[in-house]
């Protein structure tokens, strides 16, 4: 009968889609795998201090997206006058994490703060527990044990001299990992209130370029800024490249991973995501020079096996649920 040969057919349709979606997440996890590479192009290469450099990165971003949605999707403009002081909460925590996150780049180099940042999980599973009465089960409890051991290890914070030598940037590194995973609990409260992850994701650029820029003006002379000036030195190549770290891995590889998401169930995507410090570490030790040791490849291997852990632990979840 018709329904049986499309009972039949069904799986051939899944499998195609998802054929069609695998490569989609996986230009997206390249796309955002090269944040951390233009990050340390710059600050090394060009005066610009990292909270500057967070700034007009999320300027561009807000300025291109604002753009993009009046001409193409105005309703995507539009909040609900009840949701604006959480946008704002949900801009200033954005600005915090690009802030340390942009600091530990400068600092530990551009694979060591990606592999600290994917922390996050780790903590994401922790503050869910804490917040929102999620179930932290034998799988979670893993998963966080091996990621903050794995970034203990990677970060060097087990060596006293690396606390005397480099405190700040051990610090902005766990850091920045903590305020990630605030901010994936925003994204989730953000989709509760059925605020479309675009327009949350475009506010929330606005409102850190905001804070941002009040954080430039009082940290004018901290650590975190010497030696950098609002507007930097930089030529044309310099101001092209910012622009590609804004539209490129800022906005394209969000934007390719919200599509996979059409065609991939969310637990595949977020395995696939999962590539991205593997693929920083590889750029990094190619166009920057950077390389592991052992004992930070160790550490890196454990946070990636926690978040595997904790994706599949909850894509079972999700399965067992439907």
């Amino acid at each position: 009968t018709w329904s049986r040969r499309m009972s039949l057919n069904a799986p051939n349709r899944s499998l195609t889609r998802q054929t069609q979606g695998n490569p989609v997440a996986l230009l997206g996890t390249v796309i955002w795998s090269t944040t951390a590479i233009l990050i340390r192009y710059l600050t090394e290469n060009y005066e610009i201090a990292p909270l500057t450099l967070a700034f007009w990165r999320d300027l561009m971003a807000f300025a291109t997206l604002a753009a993009a949605w009046r001409v193409f999707r105005p309703e995507w403009l539009r909040v609900r006058r009840t949701d604006w002081v959480f946008m704002g909460i949900y801009g200033a925590l954005m600005a915090v994490f690009n802030g340390l996150w942009t600091v530990s780049v400068a600092l530990n180099g551009a694979a060591v703060a990606t592999v600290l940042a994917y922390n996050s999980s780790a903590f994401t599973a922790f503050l869910g527990w804490r917040l929102f009465g999620e179930k932290l089960g034998p799988a979670k409890l893993l998963a966080v044990s091996l990621s903050l051991v794995g970034c203990i290890l990677v970060a060097g914070a087990h060596d006293p001299a690396m606390w005397r030598g480099n405190a700040l940037g051990v610090i902005c590194g766990l850091g920045a990992g903590l305020c990630f995973a605030g901010y994936s609990l925003m994204g989730r409260e953000a989709a509760r209130r059925g605020i479309p992850s675009w327009t949350a994701l475009t506010y929330a650029f606005g409102g850190a370029a905001v804070v941002l820029l009040v954080g430039n003006v009082l940290l004018a002379q901290s650590p975190l800024q010497v030696g950098g000036t609002f507007f930097p030195a930089m030529d044309a190549a310099g101001w092209g490249i910012l622009f590609a770290l804004a539209a490129g891995p800022t906005i394209g590889g969000y934007g390719f991973y919200t599509l996979s998401l059409a065609y991939l169930p969310a637990s595949v995507a977020n395995l696939i995501a999962t590539l991205e410090p593997s693929l920083t570490a590889v750029q990094a030790y190619a166009f920057l020079g950077e390389s592991f040791t052992l004992t930070q490849i160790a550490g890196s291997l454990m946070v990636i096996a926690g978040v595997v852990i904790l994706r599949i632990s909850e894509a079972g979840k999700g399965n067992a649920g439907s």
